[in-house]
């Protein structure tokens, strides 16, 4: 099977975009495993576009563990500026498992997106038992063996829990990241960013992705850093989240909503042999 498909990064978290609006591809788990594999054509996640009478166009989103996901603030990014180059359209709306998601195409590859507000109930993220969701009390143990306890957790179309350390350097997320994702406190696993304040305006992430494992960049985790610092009294509403690989822009709104700005790449033709 020939399948005609693009790859699109933000800030190096990168997606195989398969188009299904013209011509259907149904693709089985373990093809999806394999075509995020690294040693085959390799993404952090597959993004499904196909059609939608509500809105430009409906996306699925798959880990690389082969997983649905609720959402991909990067990957939503890049298809927004994908659909945007055929449409000419500078706003476009998509539709997810987590709800329509606007964003606007601004120039030099820059894109925003409205991710929406963020969940903070213990069953909205979701926990397995009732729990202050601002501090789990959860324990992380650092290279040099010393204990941290902490984390917030939210929900931003996914779960994620946010533990923020004096040096993220002091944390091995490989280490800490499966521990923490597949934990019994979440049914659901979880993402998982370890992160450092620098300022009221910057942080610092490293981030670990539920079915994704290490990666450079992680838009939901971005907007569920930047709500904990302001739910925590760290930073301010506007916030640049910075990753190994560049920054986001991370604004809270007035309603609580919270917006993400950041670059997209250029839009690359691949095929892909299964």
């Amino acid at each position: 099977m020939d399948i005609k498909a693009f790859k699109m990064d933000g800030l190096g978290n990168d997606f195989v975009i398969i188009d299904n609006r013209q011509k259907i591809t149904n693709l089985t788990k373990d093809q999806i495993v394999k075509i995020c594999d690294r040693n085959f054509i390799g993404c952090d996640q597959l993004i499904l576009i196909g059609t939608d009478d509500s809105s430009d166009a409906y996306l699925k989103f798959f880990n690389s563990d082969g997983g649905e996901s609720g959402a991909c603030g990067n990957g939503t990014r890049c298809v927004a500026d994908f659909i945007s180059k055929e449409t000419k359209n500078k706003t476009i709306i998509l539709k997810t498992l987590s709800g329509n998601l606007k964003s606007e195409i601004l120039k030099n590859n820059i894109v925003t997106t409205e991710i929406g507000k963020a969940r903070l109930k213990w069953n909205e993220i979701p926990l397995s038992k009732e729990m202050d969701t601002k501090n789990l009390n959860m324990k992380i143990i650092d290279t040099n063996n010393n204990e941290h306890l902490g984390g917030t957790a939210i929900n931003v179309g996914n779960p994620h829990i946010v533990f923020f350390v004096k040096k993220i350097e002091d944390f091995n997320i490989e280490t800490v990241g499966p521990e923490i994702e597949n934990h019994e406190l979440f049914p659901e696993k979880c993402n998982v960013t370890i992160a450092q304040i620098i300022n009221k305006n910057l942080i610092k992430i490293k981030v670990w992705e539920r079915g994704a494992g290490l990666t450079k960049a992680c838009g939901t985790a971005a907007c569920a850093t930047a709500y904990a610092g302001k739910l925590n009294n760290l930073t301010e509403n506007k916030t640049d989240i910075e990753f190994s690989t560049g920054k986001l822009s991370i604004l809270i709104d007035e309603n609580n909503s919270i917006h993400m700005k950041g670059p997209v790449s250029d839009i690359k033709k691949i095929k892909i042999k299964l």
